[in-house]
């Protein structure tokens, strides 16, 4: 588990919950979400699923500050059963998994600071509301997700907890969708991102990969620097029943509980929406001189 930000001196409780202390967010920090909220709403209309959108509006995730996280979930249980719960940061697998599988989805309480807007390192209440509950209020991902969190529980000795987070990853994190208009965004860690919003459907740079279950969770990724490889779905029915309807115990007895399929690797058997130049990546990415 990555080091604590959170914003209250109160212990965890069993399941890693603690209070979100909404009433101590000062102005500023209302502020940072008012901030990041206007900058992504100038890029991510016809670049984002509809789904993600309607999510926004249905939430009403732009009253004015932080949302408030028991009367957001009180509006959200109403649609799909999900609740979200303040956690101090990344909690335990086991912990992590029990929470979706119970439609509680665990967020941040402490959001960025104003010289972090274009990048952070750990999750915040930002990245956590913004780009993770929208979808939460579509029934279909949110079964997906508790299918998630389910199938992990039943995963925690099996070797292959590295692998299944390749799943989590490249779905919930970064996960592009195919639709009538065009190649769309619906993964937390790209609408969470103005930069990478229009990296991950514009630029030619990554590989796009059709999803395919067994390739992903071979599949390698980056977790400083926009995605070397994004996979796409057709629709999140295709995701929740391919998920459901794989039978992970052979799957990991393949997989070992390691990579063998790095972001970059293209092989003759693989399906692709489009080929990468990898012209990002090649130049040194955010780390380019």
């Amino acid at each position: 588990m990555r080091k604590q930000f959170h914003r209250t001196n109160e212990a965890p409780a069993e399941d890693y919950t603690i209070p979100q202390d909404w009433e101590s967010y000062t102005e500023e920090e209302h502020g940072t979400w008012n901030t990041l909220y206007a900058r992504l709403m100038d890029v991510l209309p016809g670049r984002t699923d509809e789904a993600f959108l309607k999510g926004l509006t249905l939430l009403d995730l732009n009253k004015g500050g932080i949302p408030h996280f028991e009367r957001l979930s009180d509006e959200l249980e109403k649609r799909t059963g999900w609740r979200v719960v303040a956690v101090p940061g990344l909690v335990p697998d086991n912990v992590f998994f029990d929470h979706l599988a119970n439609r509680r989805f665990p967020a941040g309480n402490f959001i960025r600071k104003a010289d972090q807007l274009d990048y952070i390192q750990e999750p915040d209440v930002f990245h956590d509301v913004f780009g993770h509950v929208p979808l939460l209020a579509n029934p279909i991902f949110g079964d997906y997700m508790q299918a998630y969190g389910e199938g992990g529980l039943r995963s925690l000795n099996s070797g292959c907890l590295k692998n299944l987070a390749a799943l989590y990853w490249y779905t919930v994190e970064f996960g592009l969708i195919k639709t009538s208009e065009g190649l769309r965004i619906y993964g937390a860690g790209i609408v969470s991102s103005p930069a990478e919003s229009v990296f991950a459907v514009e630029v030619p740079s990554p590989i796009r990969f059709l999803f395919d279950t067994e390739l992903l969770m071979r599949t390698d990724y980056r977790i400083d620097d926009f995605q070397q490889t994004y996979f796409v779905i057709n629709s999140y029915e295709e995701l929740l029943e391919r998920t459901l309807n794989t039978d992970f115990g052979p799957l990991y007895e393949r997989l070992s509980g390691g990579y063998d399929h790095r972001p970059e690797d293209v092989l003759s058997t693989d399906e692709i929406l489009t080929h990468g130049t990898q012209s990002y990546a090649n130049k040194g990415g955010r780390f380019a001189s």
